[in-house]
């Protein structure tokens, strides 16, 4: 007799394992315990009698086994993925895109309807983060990551890198000298910052108070009621600007060391409507950079 197939979960986890080349890693996907994966690993290299990983100090490493074993895994889950959405159809055509929220009410939502109008039959589902996540959430299929660096365990592209300046409401009385005596919002944890953009302008930066918050959304919200000014990128402020509701009064803008970048899951390609919404994504953004 043929011996059966490993269960299935044991094999999602060795591939979840193998993306990260980490337990942990693995376990913040698939919503388990790092014992639960380093246990099912362990169960799977059992049964098929020979280790899949080299545990080092601080990572893993794929033996021999398991980079032989990995892409047959991997065709294996597309199969499966390409096998249920030609049985179950359209119900099956969701996409769930992950960003952080100030990209996607400012840039994604106004822009909503037109991928629609292009695509009736691709359901959207959007997940909005405050932070940048460490990963992909699991069963996202696209995200637009704001981010210093890019993610190396999916695969991820450069969407687009923006200058950042300061913005505030129109007629809101501002010059470059009493610049540091105004009320300054700004997202924290950031480099594109006040600090290094009046470094940049060779302004004379006194330690002006500046309130921070977790999110670009609040401090737009309090520029655009006159509340003082906030520093923002053309990709969340563009059209805030050509809507009349908020105006840069320098000239001076600074390139962002952060960028806009596109990741896509593992099964992203076999998914028609995920290619669909990262097709349009990189249409729009090129539209959107040549404005």
């Amino acid at each position: 007799m043929q011996k059966p197939l490993p269960p299935l979960g044991w094999l999602r986890t060795f591939e979840a394992a193998a993306r990260h080349l980490s337990f942990t890693g693995a376990a913040r996907d698939l919503n388990m315990t790092q014992s639960a994966v380093s246990q099912q690993i362990k169960s799977l290299e059992g049964y098929l009698g020979q280790p899949l990983f080299l545990r080092r100090p601080r990572a893993l490493e794929l033996t021999e086994a398991g980079i032989t074993y990995l892409p047959v895994v991997r065709d294996a889950f597309r199969t499966l993925v390409r096998g249920t959405q030609a049985v179950t159809g359209a119900r099956q055509n969701a996409v769930q895109v992950q960003s952080n929220i100030t990209f996607a009410v400012n840039w994604l939502a106004p822009r909503l309807p037109g991928f629609r109008a292009q695509h009736p039959d691709v359901h959207l589902n959007i997940f909005t983060e405050l932070w940048e996540p460490q990963e992909m959430a699991e069963g996202a299929a696209v995200e637009i990551r704001y981010s210093l660096r890019p993610s190396d365990t999916v695969r991820t592209e450069l969407l687009r890198t923006d200058h950042y300046y300061p913005v505030c409401a129109p007629d809101y009385p501002v010059t470059l000298e009493n610049l540091h005596q105004q009320p300054l919002f700004d997202c924290s944890n950031l480099l594109s910052n006040w600090g290094n953009w009046a470094e940049e302008q060779g302004l004379d930066w006194p330690n002006p108070q500046i309130t921070y918050s977790t999110t670009y959304m609040v401090s737009l919200s309090v520029a655009m009621v006159g509340g003082g000014l906030c520093l923002a990128h053309d990709t969340i402020v563009r059209g805030l600007i050509n809507e009349g509701r908020l105006i840069a009064p320098f000239e001076h803008r600074a390139v962002m060391p952060e960028a806009y970048y596109l990741l896509l899951s593992p099964q992203a390609e076999e998914t028609p409507g995920a290619v669909a919404f990262a097709n349009w994504i990189r249409s729009e953004i090129e539209a959107d950079s040549l404005i």
